[in-house]
């Protein structure tokens, strides 16, 4: 019998490192030890269509060690709908044959094999996960069987039209290593109480963030030591700051500090709830009953074509009653309260459909499952998901209804068999507008391909001024390595274009911002149908939106972060747009934080960028200035005698040669001689000399112990030439150091401790006129006074660096700019060596290179999973656009979580309601899709604006009509209107307000000619206010 090794002896023995370059994304989602048991598992992957091949490409992309793709099935015209891998060249060929090179293609670290014969157990039995999909409910039910007895972990998928479905076993002995995506959370003690239980309160700078029932640990606490040994307690919230625990009533006093976090137990077992079938994942709760019949449904579907041998016949009323009637058959047994008999006709009219987007999001889903199984990371689904996109189809009476037609051979043909031709072709007219053509915009722009989105009149623009990396290859899967240097854009283009030859795409290279609109005019979004955006960034997102606003064209929004993601569809006059961009100083870290007390690596990660900023990039720069500008040491002065005093000193120190007092290295001796200065001033003198200003027991002069809950006591490390964190900072700063001079470096560690041997480093002097500042306050209450001795080395730096001879001999420095991309170039090394010697100093848990990386870059996490979802649901929503649907009700927003299983689709917000006083003294409520910024009011600049149909349909009784009045009401109105308010008096502000009005509904004028208003309050908003007189109340 085949037999697999267990997941602890695959990490003993995998011998290939991780190619962090290529999967630096997703590494921050699943981490080292996942991906290395990822990449020893071996996938099955049994049928190739639409919905096989999008698992494959992500599953591929994810780094699993070995797949293989099973399909006996040769390519049909239905199959160009979605399996993006097949060409009109592969008609009448085997599906999995045609895949196998494209999908080896995307990742040179994963060998992809094709089976092109039946399914059996001695197949199987080679595979640690099967995947089945398009398969008949006795093969699941078989070959379900056969895996978990040989603890094989089974998924199911399938996807009908407009309906999915997933399911999966992995077995009684599966065991997740951990839960979700999430770092375990922790928060400083501030108190703990000696009772039964026992109270912990946290520091109050935030809430613990613990729910109820989290299981914790303790560390380095002192006083109630007991606390760091006893195995992980069971907790109960009594407050954001506060908890619960066990009895501590016999523990000793507690003191001081100590971080409790998070302990992620492993879940329960799938055996415990295979004989629990009301567990089936939900995923939009406004239609419960929906998707319960679905459940049913499916499985109804399945009895039918074993009985017929075939699908229901497209849009076959007879058909959809038979169905109906297997459904409440089976109904007798599983008792559902509720049939939702239109979902289960609905079913049957479109279960020949095969459509991109549903294949990408429940393909998304699925993959994101087999990563689960090969890493035993993040819970699995447990155990039946359904989901349906059934509000895409015409709403009333289906214009299909009672009816048939053929599908004829085209590449669409799977969806006409839901849409019929005519959306079709109307699709195909569309003229979209793609910003972003990273992961999600590739994405997007295979299903636009797919679904033949501007593939007729219409047309496609992308635009993305960003080139291709090595890093993006993991999840961008239209870009190969030969494309590395090239623009996405254009990239993109090329490989849809092929993957379609009808698609009208054309590629830009611009930013969309304000310096880009001589492009991206009135007229280019005139000519739009919609826009879809796949931006990484909330500025640019902003920006889009208020484009829109402008020209009221629909806006679909998607967006990543590891497995977590969301969609936004925003319609014109009917839902709420994205809205301004909400600033969030949450995460900005206190000066004295960062200086002398931090608390979290986070902290130390920032004094550590900000020691590369200062040391290796700001002190070249401002040596350079000053040798090319004679104003330079003036204009320092200009900025406070303080930070005079730092920048002119560190100038005149770096131009200085070592041996008469400077910092100027003659060699690279010198630099390592400087790296172990400043290793001892940062990590013993200046600790010394915090801890002399407050030592140990300091305490406030309210009583209480000043080194207490966020304020950690630090401790001196003294310098050891054999710890590898001590010599990875001397050997990247000396390095740097050399880099900025010009001097060249060496890595030779033994080389550079030998010199170290030969550096005298100055005994350490405490100050006890120094005055260390405890809160941001006091920093910027303090930052231009200095002493008198101060002041006289400001008056002794003036005199040299005027020195004309001193300009003469400088040689030009070479200011780093910080990539953190590169591992040779010491950036990184420093900035990790650097923050984990403070985090020692302090008692923080030092960060490995992986997760410094992530947190110093802000670098977003990322998978193609998720991203393959989001993009299939952004266009589940474009399907809703084209079709013109007008109730709030059929349109989504998606917030999604693929580690935990939070999938949840909801309707999106009404747009806001502006209240309005006419001048005729009505009040009335006027209700937008565009934005009118908060604190943002209009005067009564103008009056007096009625024309003679007086209030006829419109919403405001002054006769101005809002933007949703029909277009002939505007355009009788409109011109008269016009000429009303250019005869009014409007101050500077009102001229651009009005310009929007003229620009966007007469195309007229663009100027208002209006001046000497008197009012000056008024502020432009950024997009058109519906009733645009009076004063908003």
């Amino acid at each position: 019998e085949h037999t697999r090794p267990a997941a602890s002896e695959v990490l003993l023995t995998m011998h290939a490192a991780i190619d962090e370059g290529f999967y630096s994304r997703q590494l921050y989602v699943l981490g080292h030890d996942a991906m290395q048991m990822m990449a020893a598992a071996r996938v099955l992957i049994a049928g190739l269509g639409g919905l096989g091949v999008e698992i494959a490409k992500n599953v591929v992309l994810s780094g699993v060690g070995v797949v293989t793709v099973q399909d006996e099935e040769h390519t049909r015209w239905t199959d160009l709908s979605s399996q993006f891998f097949l060409k009109e060249s592969h008609l009448g060929q085997n599906r999995a044959t045609c895949s196998v090179q494209e999908l080896s293609a995307l990742n040179p670290h994963v060998r992809v094999t094709a089976h092109t014969g039946p399914l059996d157990e001695d197949l199987l039995k080679k595979f640690e996960v099967v995947v089945l999909t398009d398969s008949s409910l006795d093969d699941q039910m078989r070959f379900g069987d056969f895996c978990h007895s040989h603890q094989i972990k089974f998924i199911v998928a399938d996807t009908r039209g407009l309906c999915g479905q997933l399911f999966c076993d992995f077995g009684e002995r599966f065991e997740v290593l951990d839960q979700t995506e999430e770092m375990p959370a922790s928060a400083m003690i501030q108190a703990v109480s000696q009772g039964n239980p026992g109270r912990v309160d946290c520091t109050d700078d935030q809430p613990h963030g613990f729910p109820n029932g989290t299981k914790v640990s303790f560390s380095d606490v002192h006083g109630m030591t007991e606390l760091n040994s006893i195995d992980p307690v069971e907790i109960t919230v009594l407050s954001p700051q506060s908890f619960s625990i066990c009895d501590t009533s016999a523990f000793s006093e507690y003191k001081r500090g100590g971080l409790v976090t998070e302990v992620k137990q492993p879940c329960k077992t799938i055996s415990e709830t295979l004989l629990d079938y009301s567990l089936l994942q939900t995923t939009d709760y406004g239609k419960i009953a929906r998707i319960e019949t679905l459940h049913l449904a499916f499985q109804a579907l399945h009895i039918f074509v074993k009985t017929k041998q075939r699908l229901p016949h497209i849009w076959s009323q007879s058909d959809a009653n038979e169905l109906l009637d297997v459904v409440r058959e089976l109904n007798k047994s599983a008792k559902l309260e509720q049939l939702d008999e239109d979902a289960v006709r609905n079913l049957s009219y479109t279960a020949q459909g095969d459509l991109a987007p549903i294949n990408a999001f429940i393909g998304g889903l699925a993959a994101q499952e087999v990563i689960k199984a090969c890493s035993r990371k993040f819970i699995p689904l447990q155990q039946w998901l359904c989901f349906d996109a059934l509000e895409c189809l015409p709403q009333g009476k289906s214009e299909f209804a009672d009816s048939s037609f053929s599908v004829v051979s085209t590449r669409y043909a799977g969806q006409i068999a839901v849409f019929g031709p005519a959306f079709q072709e109307k699709l195909q007219r569309q003229k979209y507008l793609l910003v972003g053509a990273g992961a999600i915009g590739c994405e997007l722009l295979k299903n636009f391909a797919l679904i033949g989105l501007g593939s007729g009149e219409g047309h496609i623009t992308v635009t993305d001024m960003d080139f291709i990396e090595r890093s993006n290859l993991n999840r961008q899967f239209l870009f190969r390595s030969q494309d590395i240097g090239k623009p996405k854009s254009e990239v993109a283009a090329r490989a849809v274009r092929e993957m379609n030859p009808q698609m009208k795409i054309t590629a830009h290279l611009n930013r969309m911002d304000p310096d880009s609109e001589e492009v991206y005019g009135y007229d280019f979004f005139e000519d739009l149908d919609g826009v879809a955006a796949a931006l990484d960034n909330v500025e640019a997102r902003v920006y889009l939106d208020g484009r829109c606003i402008q020209h009221q064209k629909p806006l679909l929004e998607g967006g990543t972060q590891g497995t977590k993601g969301s969609t936004l569809v925003v319609v014109p006059l009917l839902t709420e747009s994205y809205g301004p961009a909400t600033s969030n100083s949450n995460d900005a870290i206190p000066l004295c934080t960062l200086k002398n007390f931090p608390h979290h690596i986070k902290h130390t990660l920032q004094w550590a960028r900000d020691q590369f900023e200062g040391l290796f990039k700001q002190t070249p720069e401002n040596v350079n200035l000053f040798l090319r500008d004679l104003q330079f040491v003036d204009q320092t002065l200009g900025r406070g005698d303080a930070e005079a005093l730092h920048v002119l000193g560190a100038v005149s120190d770096s131009l200085e040669g070592m041996t008469s007092g400077g910092q100027s290295p003659a060699n690279f001796e010198d630099c390592v001689r400087w790296a172990r200065c400043k290793w001892e001033s940062l990590y013993n003198n200046d600790i010394c000399q915090l801890l002399h200003c407050f030592p140990p027991n300091q305490v406030t002069p309210t009583g209480l112990q000043f080194w207490t809950g966020s304020k950690r006591c630090p401790h001196p490390l003294t310098f050891d030439p054999n710890n590898v964190t001590h010599m990875g900072y001397v050997v990247a700063a000396a390095n740097l150091y050399g880099q900025i001079y010009g001097i060249p470096g060496t890595r030779d560690v033994n080389y550079i401790r030998g010199i170290l041997e030969t550096v005298s480093v100055p005994p350490f002097t405490p100050n006890s006129s120094l005055r260390i500042h405890l809160t941001d306050a006091e920093m910027q209450d303090n930052e231009n006074g200095i002493d008198d001795r101060e002041k006289s080395r400001l008056e002794e730096l003036k005199g040299k660096l005027a020195s004309p001879s001193l300009r003469s001999s400088a040689m030009r420095m070479y200011p780093i700019d910080f990539e953190k991309d590169d591992d040779r170039n010491f950036h990184m090394d420093y900035i990790v060596a650097a923050s984990n010697l403070r985090a020692e100093n302090y008692d923080i848990p030092a960060a490995d290179h992986l997760q410094s990386k992530g947190i110093v870059g802000r670098i977003i996490p990322a998978i193609a999973t998720t991203t393959a979802a989001v993009a299939g649901l952004m266009c589940v929503e474009l399907y809703k656009l084209i079709m013109g649907q007008r109730d709030i009700s059929s349109y989504r927003t998606a917030s999604i979580n693929l580690a935990v299983q939070y999938l949840v689709m909801s309707q999106p917000c009404l747009p806001p309601h502006f209240k309005v006083r006419c001048n005729g003294g009505v009040l009335r409520q006027c209700r937008s899709g565009f934005s009118f910024g908060y604190g943002q009011k209009c005067c009564s600049c103008i009056k007096g604006c009625c024309d003679d149909r007086g209030s006829c349909d419109f919403r405001c009784r002054t006769g101005v009509p809002d933007m949703s009045s029909p277009l002939c009401t505007k355009n009788l109105v409109l011109p008269q209107l016009a000429m009303n308010l250019v005869s009014q008096h409007v101050c500077a502000y009102c001229q651009i307000f009005h310009t929007y009005v003229f620009y966007n509904l007469l195309a007229k004028a663009q100027h208002c000619p209006v001046s000497d208003c008197i009012h000056t309050d008024i502020i432009s908003p950024r997009g058109l206010m519906l009733c645009w007189v009076g004063s908003f109340s």
